[in-house]
């Protein structure tokens, strides 16, 4: 459709359009439904690049009720090759401070309710050790460490269903298990991005200590970091921009090579038509 080369999920706060020339929104339908919003498609240098608010504008959709899918979907239909997903989290951990930024390595999925494959029809096996691109993670820490900010290299971000925050004992238990962030939205979003063959990093600013610290948790103060952080998320974004360059060879755009396991005779023939942006490459002719 577009020939988009790179994706970035997240708040509105976290997109300048002054960095983009010839923006224009595009509507996209897929089998999964509409995403979160109408999806914002402009030109950085040689690459285009799209923008889709997470939430929806005005961040009116609860993160139970993302249609993850859609999201993905419609961003490979656009050709996307790489995702950079804007996320604010808690920290579980005294050294992770509100206002750092953490390049997660890891996630644990505590969600309950969220389709998380696109694939009900047949069976798909998609390796998910390494949920987060390491080359663009990689990249995305230097930028960050280079330009002063307080920047964590790797960690696990635990992802619960909400929208409500933590009860303490759960924190406390996250803790005790070894957790370092705690957030709502990289689950499904990272299985979904492997299964399209997308190449997936999560910036991560902390907002809060959760509800483990001797402060309680509110959305004003997660609201007030969450601003305070725009800037930094932006200016390593526009960098990344820069830098980033197609990369075929990642493991990540060949994720379903083996992955699906049953007979392509067996496949029905509409999953085939409707999934074609995720399978075509691995059906014959």
């Amino acid at each position: 459709m577009e020939n988009v080369d790179i994706a970035i999920i997240g708040g509105s706060g976290v997109y300048d359009v002054s960095l983009f020339d010839n923006v224009k929104q595009v509507d996209i339908d897929t089998p999964f439904g509409k995403p979160s919003d109408l999806i914002t498609v402009g030109a950085f240098g040689d690459r285009k690049v799209s923008f889709l608010p997470r939430h929806g504008s005005g961040h009116r959709i609860s993160p139970s009720n993302l249609n993850s899918q859609a999201n993905i979907f419609a961003l490979k239909k656009l050709g996307v090759k790489q995702i950079i997903a804007a996320s604010a989290v808690g920290s579980l951990k005294e050294d992770l401070k509100p206002l750092d930024i953490v390049i997660p390595d890891q996630i644990y999925d505590r969600t309950k309710l969220r389709p998380t494959t696109f694939f009900d029809d047949f069976v798909v096996h998609t390796g998910f050790a390494d949920p987060f691109c390491p080359s663009m993670s990689k990249m995305l820490y230097d930028i960050s460490s280079s330009k002063g900010y307080r920047t964590h290299n790797g960690g696990t971000y635990v992802c619960i269903e909400g929208p409500q925050f933590s009860t303490r004992a759960e924190s406390r238990v996250y803790q005790n298990l070894g957790f370092d962030i705690i957030g709502m939205t990289a689950i499904p979003e990272a299985k979904l991005a492997r299964e399209a063959e997308i190449c997936y990093v999560t910036v991560a600013t902390v907002t809060d200590y959760d509800v483990w610290h001797e402060k309680d948790v509110n959305i004003e103060t997660i609201i007030e970091n969450v601003m305070k952080n725009e800037k930094a998320v932006r200016e390593i974004i526009a960098e990344a921009l820069e830098k980033l360059q197609p990369d075929d060879t990642c493991p990540c755009q060949s994720a379903l090579a083996g992955a699906i396991t049953t007979a392509e005779d067996f496949i029905p023939d509409e999953s085939k038509q409707e999934l074609m942006p995720l399978i075509g490459k691995y059906l014959k002719g």
